[in-house]
This record gives structure tokens, C-alpha cells and sequence, in this order.
């Protein structure tokens, strides 16, 4: 029986991927070098500084950890500035519509998400105050695969992990609920996102009693 449901931010309620690549690429660009948009692909779900040393990796370029840390705020910098034009209209198609059942059907909700800014991020949206509880980059050390972020919102919200349906874009995102023991839903290409216990490419004409319907099936 599903009794919450924990959302992932960039790809599932909001498009904030493009930012990240943006910044990620001008960081790429002023180290001499460049960031496809393959490679920016595999920094899906990764913690930030997991994402730098990926691509210092990439690059093949070697720094202390003074300069990381600079290149880091600076990537930040440079994405919460990207950001500034973010607003309600940029949800995603399907998330308000789901969101508001799951409030109505009074099931918890929480976000489990890689990112240190989802809070201002969904204050951008106008939905914060919607989420009982959020699990991000600044409640957790481990990052997806690891199901860490996810155990913490489930506590969060005082479910278990198989009462929770985790809805996720990302390989990594849906192989943590998976090793965490929640059900998932993925958000995307089914032949890539074959992790998933259910998949679909948008959110949008999805109704909770769809989902319902599947787990019980």
C-alpha cells in the first residue's frame, strides 16, 4: 500500500538541468577544455563535488583543494544566478496536479534530491510549503546510487521505504530506490531507465489513482 511519495527535483518537478550544464560548462571552458552534453549525463544525481571531480577527471586537470573548493562556489554562483528568472511556470507538466492529490489523499511527501538549493528552488516555484519534509545535498554524505537520501526522507515523513514510491529521471537516482527497497516510478525512456518498477516519458496526465492502480496490479 503506498503511503508517501518522495520526489527528485531537477528532471521530475522542475528543469533546472540546463543550468547545471551551463555552469558546469563555463567551469569546464575556463580550466581549457570542454563538457559535452553526453558527459554532463553522467553528473545526473551526483553531489557537486563528485560533478567537479568528474570533470577535473575529464580534463585531466589536477587541483588543491583550496581551488576546488573556489571552482565550486563559483559553479554555484553561477547557477543560483541562472536561476534568478525561475517561477511556477517552469514546473514541469503533471507535478501540480499529482502533488495536489497526494496532499488531498493526506500521503506524506517529501523530496529526496542531490541538489544544496532545493529549497530556494522550490521556493522559486511557489511550492515549498507543499513538502512535509526535504532530504538534499545539505542532509546527507552519500550520494545516489546510494540510497541514503531517500531513507532520510522516508524517516522524514515516518514511512518505511516500501510505502514510499520514488519518482526519479535518472539511472542512478532509481538504482538507489531500488537498493533502498522503495518502489519507483521513472520519469524518461524506459529502455534506459530499466531500473524502474514503472516508467513514463512525463508526469503529465498521471493521476495518483493511475499509480495506484499499477502497484496493485
Amino acid at each position: 500500500m503506498i503511503k508517501g511519495f518522495i520526489f527528485d527535483l531537477d528532471g521530475v518537478i522542475v528543469d533546472t538541468a540546463k543550468y547545471h550544464y551551463l555552469a558546469w560548462k563555463s567551469l569546464a571552458n575556463s580550466l581549457g577544455f570542454d563538457l559535452s552534453e553526453e558527459e554532463n549525463e553522467q553528473l545526473k544525481g551526483v553531489s557537486r563535488v563528485e560533478s567537479l571531480e568528474y570533470i577535473l577527471k575529464l580534463g585531466k586537470v589536477t587541483l588543491s583543494d583550496n581551488e576546488k573548493s573556489k571552482f565550486l562556489y563559483s559553479k554555484n554562483d553561477q547557477y543560483i544566478n541562472l536561476l534568478d528568472e525561475l517561477s511556477s511556470d517552469d514546473i514541469l507538466p503533471g507535478i501540480m496536479n499529482l502533488l495536489d492529490e497526494i496532499k488531498n489523499a493526506k500521503m506524506g511527501l517529501a523530496l529526496g534530491s542531490a541538489s544544496k538549493n532545493s529549497k530556494p528552488i522550490l521556493s522559486k516555484l511557489g511550492i515549498l510549503e507543499m513538502f512535509d519534509f526535504i532530504s538534499d545535498g545539505n542532509s546527507t554524505s552519500k550520494s545516489k546510487p546510494d540510497p541514503e537520501v531517500f531513507y532520510i526522507a522516508a524517516k522524514g515523513i515516518g514511512l518505511n521505504p516500501s510505502d514510499c514510491v520514488v519518482v526519479e529521471d535518472s539511472i542512478k537516482g532509481l538504482e538507489a530506490a531500488k537498493t533502498g527497497g522503495f518502489m519507483s516510478i521513472g520519469l524518461g525512456d524506459a529502455k534506459v531507465l530499466a531500473n524502474s518498477d514503472a516508467t513514463f516519458e512525463s508526469l503529465e496526465g498521471i493521476t495518483l489513482t493511475k499509480i495506484q492502480n499499477l502497484y496493485k496490479s
